[in-house]
C-alpha cells in the first residue's frame, strides 16, 4: 500500500476518533472504577468485536446485516439496556464503605469487563457497514485485496486501542487521587459515563433509522 494512501487513511481514522464514542466512555467508567490494568479487558472486548465486524465486512456480509432489520433492533436495544443497567447499578453501589474496601474492584471479573466492551461494540451492528464503506476508499484494485484489507484493519485496531488506553490511563490517574467520599463520586461519575454510552448508542440507532 502506498505511503500516501496509508497516511490519508490514518488521518481519516484520527478524524473519526476525535470525539469519544460509547466504547471510550465505557473505558473511562471501568478504568476509573477498576483500575487501568483491569480495564484493558474492556478494551480487548471492544477490539475483538471490531475485528469480527471487519471480517464480516471483508466477507461481504454488510448487505445481509442491513437486511436483517429486526435482528439489528434487538441487538442494539439489548446493548443499550445492558449498559443502562450496569451504570445504574454502579451509581447505587457507590458507597463510602465500598470505596474504602475496593468492593467494586473485587466484584468485577476480567470476563465481565471483557464482555462489557464486546457488547458495547457489538451493539452497533452497522459498524460492519461502516467498515465496508470505509475500506474500499483506500484499497487499490491493482493490488491483492486481503493484504490491503488486513493492513487497514490492523491499523484501525492499533489506533483504536491507543485511544482506549489513553482514556483509560487518564481516568485511572484521576481516580487514584481520590479516596473515601470523593472516591464515591468518581464511581458515580463512572456509572454516569456508562449510561451516557448507552444514550449515545441509542441516539445513533435513532439517527440511522430516520
Amino acid at each position: 500500500m502506498p505511503l500516501e494512501t496509508r497516511t490519508l487513511y490514518v488521518a481519516t481514522v484520527l478524524a473519526l476518533m476525535s470525539t469519544p464514542g460509547p466504547s471510550h466512555l465505557l473505558m473511562l467508567s471501568n478504568s476509573g472504577a477498576h483500575g487501568f490494568r483491569r480495564s484493558l479487558a474492556t478494551a480487548a472486548g471492544d477490539l475483538t468485536a471490531n475485528m469480527l465486524q471487519m471480517l464480516a465486512a471483508g466477507l461481504g456480509l454488510a448487505a445481509l446485516i442491513m437486511a436483517s432489520g429486526a435482528a439489528l433492533s434487538v441487538i442494539k436495544w439489548a446493548g443499550v439496556a445492558y449498559l443502562i443497567w450496569l451504570g445504574a447499578r454502579m451509581i447505587l453501589n457507590a458507597k463510602p464503605e465500598a470505596a474504602d474496601t475496593n468492593t467494586a474492584v473485587a466484584n468485577a471479573s476480567l470476563r465481565s469487563l471483557w464482555m462489557q466492551g464486546f457488547i458495547t461494540s457489538a451493539a452497533n451492528p452497522k459498524a460492519v457497514v461502516f467498515f465496508a464503506a470505509l475500506f474500499p476508499q483506500f484499497i487499490s484494485p491493482d493490488l491483492a485485496f486481503w493484504p490491503q484489507f488486513l493492513a487497514l484493519s490492523a491499523t484501525y485496531i492499533l489506533m483504536d486501542g491507543t485511544f482506549l488506553s489513553a482514556y483509560g490511563l487518564g481516568a485511572s490517574w484521576i481516580a487514584k487521587r481520590f479516596k473515601g467520599s470523593a472516591r464515591v463520586w468518581i464511581e458515580r461519575m463512572g456509572g454516569g459515563f456508562m449510561i451516557a454510552a448507552a444514550l449515545l448508542l441509542s441516539t445513533k440507532s435513532l439517527v440511522q433509522r430516520s
